[in-house]
């Protein structure tokens, strides 16, 4: 499978009629996927029609076409697929195809949101919580949160367990946040894995433990974090080298069972 192919199969939903070019979508066989993804999505099926907004938009087996992603994309969306109505929403958000509208973004998320969507719920949330599109409101955008964590999306446990750290919609509860960036943390996010390091090394919600921060900052250091790095070696400079050592060890087996 191509790189990056695995994140747009999740992203559109397989049906019976779409099965031979949804199996050519997975071999990278992009060319033999349009064909069939068009020839469905013409005749008005609604799966095709966001598949084939997603080729458009990925470049796959055409040229990129924003535009023209949008189009399918809202055919589909109009008849009522939530991945295509979170996918249209995408477009709004960030101004791809279409100027960028917050308002009509929002719309297409709770659309997609409220048939249980969960990437849909989750940047829900995020608009809440910064106002965009609607009104700034934590309590609106930790009941989203929640709806997609306990879906097990990353992003929104981490999330949510940032508003349970700043006491933002709910009551400040170190110990809950600890339990979400956990479940985050576990599944790679970066940022989750840098707020439950800053929480080991610090005491709060878990047991003060240098030698799981450090493992935790190590970790998100390796997945990209910006700042993830100085805080590892920051908490480096009051650990004993016998500890170094085992924070290294530790984060060798987490990766290695994770993988």
């Amino acid at each position: 499978m191509r790189p990056g192919s695995s994140n747009v199969i999740q992203a559109i939903r397989s049906s019976p009629t779409d099965k031979e070019g949804l199996g050519a979508y997975k071999r990278g066989d992009y060319a033999t996927a349009l064909n069939k993804f068009r020839s469905l999505a013409d005749q008005g099926n609604a799966d095709a029609q966001n598949k084939l907004g997603v080729m458009y938009e990925k470049g796959q087996g055409v040229l990129k076409d924003d535009k023209e992603a949008v189009k399918w994309y809202r055919k589909s969306a109009e008849q009522g697929v939530a991945d295509a109505q979170y996918n249209l929403g995408q477009m709004h958000r960030k101004g791809k195809g279409v100027p960028r509208n917050y308002k009509i973004a929002s719309k297409w998320y709770r659309m997609s949101a409220e048939q249980g969507n969960a990437r849909a719920q989750n940047v829900l949330g995020v608009m809440y919580a910064k106002g965009q599109g609607v009104p700034k409101d934590y309590k609106l955008a930790v009941k989203w949160y929640r709806k997609s964590a306990e879906q097990g999306d990353p992003s929104a446990q981490s999330n949510l367990g940032l508003m349970y750290t700043k006491g933002q919609g709910v009551k400040k509860d170190y110990k809950l946040a600890g339990k979400w960036y956990r479940k985050s943390a576990d599944q790679g996010n970066a940022s989750a894995q840098n707020n439950l390091g800053v929480m080991y090394d610090n005491g709060r919600g878990v047991p003060k433990d240098y030698v799981i921060a450090y493992m935790w900052f190590n970790l998100s250091a390796s997945n990209g974090r910006q700042g993830s790095e100085k805080n590892r070696n920051n908490i480096e400079k009051r650990m004993t080298p016998k500890q170094i050592a085992i924070a290294q060890r530790l984060t060798r087996e987490w990766m290695e069972k994770h993988r």
